[in-house]
């Protein structure tokens, strides 16, 4: 057998079976109940949701396993009275008004929209986003039970860690042109190896600074797989957020933090392994890309120099509104990139061709709205506050190169994360008083 370390993937449109219908109502069923029964099932249920999402299409939208578990969880949240006037609280309503702006931009850019539905579904994307922050806020609010939540962070970041580092063997969707050599580049149960990285940021972030407040085996465990699979990657820019939210972790922390890290020390030394390993069989120190140049070829999704020259002539020419949210990738022939889809390699840059000034600062807006929600907050010692700000910190930096929050298996989680931790600090000003 011959070992292909590249398969190429095509996305296709699946359409909804009765299996996933089943699974999907099953699914619903099963959250509404038992977040009925204990709002931190509800959490753990989303964390174990996410990165598995089973797609499938329904009447020109996708319908999914972490929507079912969302609408469940909302269900199951009904049923405790007065529950929304704990959105009420502080820091909630700055998070929501951060958002709500973002969801006014995205809708505003539909001025000069091309293609409606395409920005309609980014108009549906923010919701959900701003549904599952909300409904993190309230669970976590409703019932703080750290043990929960945090092996379901673990659990599941485990196993996608173990699908991605299968890939090493399996074949991967995405790979490094050196030479004569195709080295692969994993990405699991994400949609690409980048994304991946912004995934592990997050659940490094987490699983770090929870770690700092009580080590267990699961925890040390997910660190540990996580780091691996992260280096293995090769994401500059994700491995530059690794490095950052490890840094934001230690500077709060110290020695504490050095202690909980240890495990995704090793499992960074095991990816070098890796690293080291792929050096040798493309006979190439290419492979640890260090020049910043973009390569000639880029696997059919173009290199970050021309999407973001593409980006800047589409803000010059719609500077207020933009060519509307979602039409980036489908206006790339019109701005000079031919033979390619995809997004601009760059959050903002993103928001500047897609929304222009408007949603570029309401970019700007959520940024600093949840930076400095969580940056202020760091001195009341809960570790989701100190998750939620490494991680917020690392992303905000990573997607100046890397456009992430537009998959939701990445932009989810993270405002899941700032759900829990602006929770964290809502229940330790309600405590205090």
């Amino acid at each position: 057998m011959t070992y292909r370390p590249v398969i190429d993937q095509f996305h296709l449109a699946v359409p909804l079976d009765p299996f996933c219908l089943v699974l999907f109502t099953a699914a619903f069923v099963a959250a509404s109940l038992l977040t009925a029964r204990k709002a931190s099932y509800g959490i753990a249920l989303l964390v174990l949701s996410q990165p598995f999402d089973l797609s499938r299409d329904v009447l020109g939208t996708t319908v999914s396993l972490p929507k079912a578990v969302l609408l469940g969880v909302l269900v199951g949240l009904a049923t405790y009275a007065g529950v929304l006037r704990l959105l009420r609280e502080r820091p909630a309503p700055l998070l929501l008004l951060s958002i709500g702006a973002y969801l006014a931009a995205t809708l505003l850019s539909s001025a000069a929209s091309a293609h409606h539905g395409a920005t309609l579904r980014e108009c549906f994307k923010v919701l959900e986003y701003a549904a599952v922050f909300a409904t993190a806020y309230l669970c976590y609010r409703l019932d703080p039970h750290d043990v929960v939540v945090t092996n379901a962070i673990a659990f599941v970041t485990i196993a996608v860690a173990l699908s991605a580092l299968a890939q090493e063997f399996t074949g991967a969707p995405s790979g490094l042109y050196v030479g004569a050599a195709i080295v692969p580049r994993i990405a699991g149960a994400l949609e690409g190896p980048n994304q991946l990285a912004g995934y592990f940021e997050i659940a490094i972030a987490t699983l770090g600074a929870l770690a700092i407040s009580r080590r267990s085996g699961l925890v040390d465990a997910a660190l540990a797989l996580a780091t691996c699979a992260d280096v293995l990657t090769f994401s500059r820019a994700g491995l530059l957020g690794l490095v950052l939210a490890s840094a934001v972790l230690y500077a709060v922390a110290r020695r504490d933090a050095l202690r909980a890290l240890r495990p995704a020390i090793a499992g960074f030394a095991v990816g070098l392994v890796g690293v080291a390993g792929w050096v040798i069989y493309a006979q190439s120190p290419d492979v640890l890309r260090l020049s910043l140049e973009s390569p000639e070829y880029a696997g059919g999704v173009g290199n970050r120099g021309e999407l973001y020259r593409a980006a800047l002539r589409m803000f010059l020419r719609h500077p207020l509104t933009g060519v509307g949210a979602g039409n980036y990738e489908l206006s790339l022939a019109d701005y000079g990139v031919y033979g390619v889809r995809t997004h601009a390699n760059s959050w903002y840059l993103q928001s500047l061709a897609e929304g222009g000034i408007a949603l570029f600062l309401a970019t700007l807006g959520v940024v600093a709205a949840t930076l400095s929600t969580f940056g202020r907050a760091l001195k009341n010692g809960s570790p989701w506050v100190l998750a939620a700000f490494a991680a917020g910190l690392a992303m905000a930096l990573h997607q100046i190169a890397d456009y992430l929050v537009f998959y939701p298996k990445v932009g989810a989680p993270l405002w899941l994360l700032f759900g829990i931790g602006a929770a964290a600090i809502a229940g330790r000003r309600t405590t205090a008083r």
